[in-house]
């Protein structure tokens, strides 16, 4: 089959959109997918610049939402029509599945970030030629297949346009926060940088009842909608020191948690810095830079801890349901940071993406789609 997908033919290259890539067939636990729209990440950024380390050339694309096409004959579970947004692809068997904890599949890397399927056949060619794919999935194209374990279906009365970033940025965040920090009513919080994963957990921070939920940045328009979002606290970190302002709103005493959305060398470190005394940071993003802690000082005398979290620690097909309903109770309103874009302006929606101007770009594939009355 014959479809239209946005190609990164060498690293660094702008997309290009083709009409002529080559679409392998749906395997006996799959979906073929009708991609309506796809969210933007900084970890499609990542891969295209080659940050991250990735097969090229590829199609990118993981926040996707879409309808299905066809059903494998070992898939009971959806149906033609369904609709759904992808995740990431766990093979379900191994012992950290059954486990629950599927962002820690063996099968993790071989199975997302390999540029094939997870029996290493592929889903894209290009006049015979092998084209990576993403997390088993690839949604920067018009169609695509996906194991039903990427898939989460949700209900017809959704707007599927938006919907797609619940898939990884959403998610990410906020599962960081419910999933992997889990604080208590009255804990505190600090979230470094106010993109779509940083908004997304300090919403979860408000929703787990933390009394300070505090967002730092260094765009005050951001900062601004931070606050519209469920921020108690702001700090612009352009204008005053960041772990001086955080240890003043709590009254000397630190945060219990933070989560770094930035990667940034300095605001990594300024994430440890803002901790009380046994408190945990996670540092969450995908990043070439590194820091430098001493175990002692930094992390022993007061008994503090990094975490590293990998998709929030999700289980897609449960927490992403769970977003949908915060959405709808009006508690998570992630839609306030997107902005729609033609398949077409790619390129434009990436710039605004990594610039900041835009923090959530949407890409519009299937411009006939309508969300059912």
């Amino acid at each position: 089959m014959k479809i239209k997908a946005a190609v990164v033919d060498k690293v660094n290259d702008p997309f290009v959109i083709k009409d002529d890539i080559e679409l392998a067939d749906i395997q006996d636990d799959g979906l073929q997918v009708k991609v309506v729209a796809s969210g933007i990440c900084h970890s499609d950024e990542a891969l295209r610049t080659g940050d991250a380390g990735f097969d090229i050339p590829a199609i990118l694309g993981h926040e996707g939402s879409g309808i299905v096409e066809k059903v494998g004959k070992n898939v009971h579970n959806f149906e033609v029509g369904d609709h759904i947004i992808m995740s990431f692809y766990s093979c379900g068997e191994c012992d950290n599945c059954l486990k629950g904890i599927p962002t820690q599949c063996r099968k993790y890397a071989a199975s997302n970030l390999s540029g094939t399927r997870p029996d290493g056949s592929d889903h894209f060619t290009e006049n015979g030629k092998h084209i990576s794919d993403m997390f088993n999935q690839s949604s920067f194209t018009t169609h695509t297949v996906i194991s039903k374990r990427n898939a989460v279906k949700v209900s017809k009365d959704l707007d599927l346009r938006k919907l797609g970033p619940l898939g990884c940025g959403y998610v990410t965040g906020s599962g960081t926060v419910f999933n992997t920090l889990k604080p208590r009513p009255g804990d505190t919080i600090a979230v470094f940088g106010t993109g779509a994963v940083g908004l997304a957990a300090m919403m979860a921070g408000k929703i787990s009842g933390c009394t300070h939920v505090i967002a730092v940045d260094i765009v005050p328009s951001r900062l601004e909608l931070a606050q519209k979002m469920g921020a108690t606290d702001i700090v612009d970190s352009s204008k005053e020191d960041a772990v001086e302002a955080i240890k003043k709103i709590t009254n000397g005493l630190g945060v219990d948690w933070a989560v770094d959305t930035t990667g940034v060398a300095k605001v990594m470190t300024d994430s440890i810095a803002a901790l009380t005394q046994g408190g945990t940071t996670a540092t969450i993003a995908v990043t070439p830079h590194n820091i430098e802690v001493s175990t002692w000082n930094d992390l022993c005398v007061d008994d503090k801890k990094i975490v590293g979290v990998n998709m929030g620690d999700s289980i897609p097909q449960v927490d992403i349901p769970r977003l949908i309903e915060f959405y709808k109770m009006g508690v998570f309103p992630f839609d306030l940071t997107e902005k729609f874009y033609d398949f077409d302006q790619i390129n434009e929606a990436d710039a605004d993406s990594v610039s900041g101007k835009t923090i959530k770009p949407i890409l519009i594939i299937d411009k006939d789609y309508k969300p059912e009355a």
